[in-house]
């Protein structure tokens, strides 16, 4: 589609026939004089004295377990950039329209006008009473790394910031498939990693506790290799900081096993993927433009695994094959924070689904586990059962599920769910 008759597209469709793209809609009936009289006064009385005596019958008497708020103040859209919360309203409900189709999970979507990240914080943990959980959104780096951790530490439900997580779960999942592909062991592959944002920080983070060697991890922000003679890194930069030769993109090329791109389109170049070891695996995840097209990469290596941030190339890096099914997961039994556990049995869960042979249900064509096929397609009916059990299992496991296994999980494990018939 031309990007002319995209764009015509895109506003018609956030349009017409009404504008937005969510609405409230009534979860039971308001017709009669009775069915008001009990939503309303006189009715509505009664769970209020329920809940003031037994704060959990908010769980049993309103929406609250099943309402998610996705909140922005808007410095970080998309790949658009800081452009304020009143223009990060239309992914803000995208993000709502991608919770409710594929998780069930209701949806406010709140921008923040904050002139501060403590005005942000203070105004987030005062609404947080409202729902079951928060999702953070297109919050720029590094601040968005502080009000992350302060908000799960006051509010008492899972606070995640997407952009961090959401991509850390998908990518590292991919990487994992890649790997086994490949022949190679995270413990001793080299990994470049270009960008030094919110989700390459995060990436990083998570590969690292599923067993990569940080100091076999080269990060690169806009001024070359992060390497500790530089004095100008924030804490998040300085994780990734090693003493190192290498400056350029080029020279930390040299060799590696991995890239994953978390930057802006077309900055590598065949001669920089040349200089990688055998079997290379390039994750070029920048939208809409990889770091380097698909065909050149291909073009320059026969043998490298590729996936990219788009859906028309084979191995898509989507988020949102992750951050619904987290959120159902710890929404189902009540967690208190989303953790490390959860976020890798998520991470676990997408990696074995790959591997499954994909159902007919899917309506994507057949798809077997290779080197075109290393994470699983959206339209797979298995996600929100498999991943989202993980995930709950991981809560209950890890100490912060306030609720017991839910009985319509009719298994246990992820090792359960795969030897079904």
């Amino acid at each position: 589609m031309a990007m002319t008759d995209l764009k015509t597209a895109a506003l018609t469709y956030h349009a017409e026939p009404r504008p937005g793209k969510l609405s409230v809609g009534l979860s039971k009936p308001a017709s009669s004089a009775r069915e008001l009289s009990l939503a309303w006064c006189p009715g509505v009385a009664e769970p209020v004295r329920e809940i003031a005596r037994d704060p959990q019958q908010v769980f049993r008497y309103t929406g609250k377990g099943n309402l998610v708020a996705v909140i922005s103040d808007g410095s970080a859209i998309l790949g658009l950039g800081n452009l304020g919360p009143l223009a990060s309203k239309p992914v803000m409900e995208g993000k709502g329209v991608l919770f409710k189709r594929f998780a069930g999970i209701d949806v406010y979507d709140i921008e923040i006008d904050a002139e501060s990240p403590q005005a942000f914080i203070d105004t987030v943990r005062r609404i947080a009473v409202t729902f079951g959980a928060i999702n953070l959104e297109d919050i720029k780096a590094p601040e968005c790394f502080e009000i992350e951790r302060v908000l799960a530490s006051q509010c008492g439900i899972p606070v995640f910031h997407d952009d961090q997580h959401g991509a850390a779960i998908v990518t590292a999942a991919g990487l994992l498939n890649a790997l086994e592909l490949a022949g190679k062991a995270l413990e001793t592959v080299r990994i470049v990693c270009l960008g030094a944002g919110a989700a390459a920080i995060s990436c990083m983070r998570l590969v690292a506790a599923l067993g990569a060697r940080p100091e076999n991890i080269l990060m690169l922000d806009r001024k070359g290799v992060i390497h500790s003679g530089r004095a100008d890194l924030n804490p998040y930069k300085a994780m990734f900081a090693h003493e190192t030769e290498c400056r350029t993109l080029s020279e930390a090329m040299e060799g590696a096993d991995v890239f994953i791109g978390l930057s802006d389109g077309n900055l590598l170049g065949a001669e920089a993927l040349r200089r990688m070891a055998p079997r290379p695996i390039v994750f070029a995840c920048s939208n809409p433009d990889p770091e380097i097209s698909p065909e050149l990469a291909h073009a320059t290596r026969d043998d490298l695994i590729l996936a990219t941030g788009r859906a028309d190339y084979p191995n898509q890096i989507n988020n949102v094959l992750a951050s619904p099914f987290v959120f159902r997961g710890a929404l189902d039994v009540r967690a208190t924070r989303i953790n490390e556990e959860m976020k890798i049995a998520a991470c676990r869960a997408l990696c074995e689904l790959a591997r499954q042979p994909l159902p007919e249900e899917a309506g994507a064509g057949a798809a077997v586990f290779g080197r075109d096929y290393i994470l699983p397609r959206l339209t797979d009916p298995r996600l929100i059962g498999v991943v989202s059990a993980a995930v709950a299992r991981a809560a209950i496991d890890s100490g912060v599920a306030t609720q017991p296994w839910p009985a319509h999980y009719p298994l246990g494990s992820l090792a359960d769910i795969f030897s079904q018939p």
